[in-house]
């Protein structure tokens, strides 16, 4: 194999790969083994034709496809090995010469890694962090614990209040007349939920068991039903049933109840220990995405739009892949959430561009700041995550490769860049 490297615009490179005229032949000649079972001529058995004559009859070019199939994946990955360049993209393949006796030449035209001029990067700008707790968000947080663990018992004796759940029949009228899909029996609705159109919720507040009660409603110019948007309706409802939530008293017991501790004074502690910690975490990742991209908006870089497509295609892949493992095909995800293949790719290309960016400049500020992980580094991290695997270390190490190590170095470098840019940003 012989390679030659052409340097285009916009971060592009064209490899122009020869493949001896021998390595052709055995190409050509693995693809008639292949094939020659399915062909037949008159007066040879099947399989039996010798490839001069389907040559002869079929042209020789009959098994050129195939033989160029076998011939590029090979050439091409050494290629990739010996160009020397950073390749970012799948490569565009274009068949340049295929012809018995001459070599097989291909090229492949690639996006590079695009050169990143950094910009300021220190002393950005980021939010100061407050973790401050108020007992409103206290409170707050452990009445949700409690409405968590309430117990629903049917209310006796009252009317229907906000966020009680009913059981009732219902049937809607528009002009005097019933229609199709507004007729529900023993139907559970929670006062408030806003499952029914608006306004029909509200009107069931004081209704009594087993009592009619008409509700008037206009349904949105939007609904889903040509024949009812817009229209005024009326719902003649019975409720039957009404169930409320008990909720528990919020006291030493209930403490002991939802949490680790004896006292409710020891579980509030508790609860604003950790609300502080969310809202560290919550504002250090703010800081992390403001520096990260006023960074980027200080660097320039121009990213060829091969690099963007394959970023496009392989997120595309990933979420199909996660869609699949849910049960369901794209088809059916676009249906069921109103998305469509273009909107979804403009949204793809907003994600990609962005990852791009910020996995670039990020490199280029380790670069700059001699960000390298040491292997005592490297060897604390494939620990760690020994530890979680429940693997031994040294086991774990064997199981990766030299490309899964130095990947996981770059990456790790990538994240030491991001905390660089955090401990030199200031607080505004």
């Amino acid at each position: 194999m012989s390679l030659q490297v052409e340097k285009l615009e916009k971060n592009m490179a064209k490899l122009t790969v020869e493949v001896s005229a021998d390595d052709l032949e055995k190409a050509l000649q693995n693809a008639y083994m292949k094939q020659r079972n399915k062909i037949s001529l008159p007066g040879f058995r099947k399989g039996k034709v010798p490839r001069q004559m389907i040559e002869k009859m079929y042209g020789a070019e009959i098994f050129y496809d195939d033989a160029a199939n076998a011939l590029i994946p090979k050439a091409y990955s050494e290629a990739y090995e010996e160009c020397g360049l950073e390749i970012v993209s799948q490569p565009e393949i274009d068949v340049v010469q295929i012809e018995k006796g001459k070599p097989f030449i291909f090229t492949a035209e690639v996006a590079t890694k695009p050169e990143v001029t950094l910009g300021e990067y220190k002393g950005l700008e980021v939010e100061k962090i407050s973790n401050r707790v108020t007992q409103k968000e206290v409170d707050t947080k452990i009445q949700e614990e409690a409405e968590k663990n309430a117990r629903t018992v049917v209310a006796e004796g009252r009317p229907v209040c906000e966020k009680d759940e009913v059981i009732m029949d219902f049937e809607g009228f528009v002009d005097g007349e019933a229609f199709e899909g507004g007729k529900g029996e023993n139907y559970p609705l929670t006062i408030g939920s806003g499952a029914f159109i608006p306004g029909f919720e509200e009107q069931l507040i004081g209704a009594e068991t087993e009592k009619e009660v008409e509700v008037k409603v206009t349904f949105p110019q939007d609904y889903h039903a040509e024949n009812l948007k817009g229209k005024d309706a009326v719902f003649k409802c019975v409720i039957h049933e009404i169930k409320t939530k008990e909720i528990p008293e919020i006291d030493d017991e209930f403490a002991a109840e939802v949490s680790e501790f004896d006292t409710l004074e020891e579980y509030k502690a508790d609860v604003k220990a950790k609300i502080k910690e969310q809202k560290t975490s919550e504002g250090k990742r703010k800081q992390e995405d403001q520096a990260v991209d006023k960074a980027i908006e200080n660097a320039s870089m121009e990213i060829p739009e091969a690099m963007i497509t394959t970023q496009m295609r392989q997120m595309a892949d990933d979420f199909a892949r996660r869609i699949q493992a849910q049960g369901l095909t794209m088809e059916q995800y676009f249906q069921f959430t109103g998305m469509s293949q273009e909107k979804m790719d403009d949204e793809l290309r907003v994600q990609a561009e962005k990852s791009i960016k910020t996995r670039l400049v990020l490199e280029a500020v380790a670069k700059a700041e001699n960000i390298e992980i040491s292997d005592e580094r490297f060897d604390e991290e494939v620990a760690k995550m020994a530890e979680n695997y429940k693997m031994e270390t040294d086991k774990l190490k064997e199981l990766m490769g030299e490309n899964e190590k130095k990947q996981m170095k770059e990456d790790m470098a990538v994240q030491e860049a991001i905390t660089f840019l955090v401990d030199h940003a200031v607080e505004k």
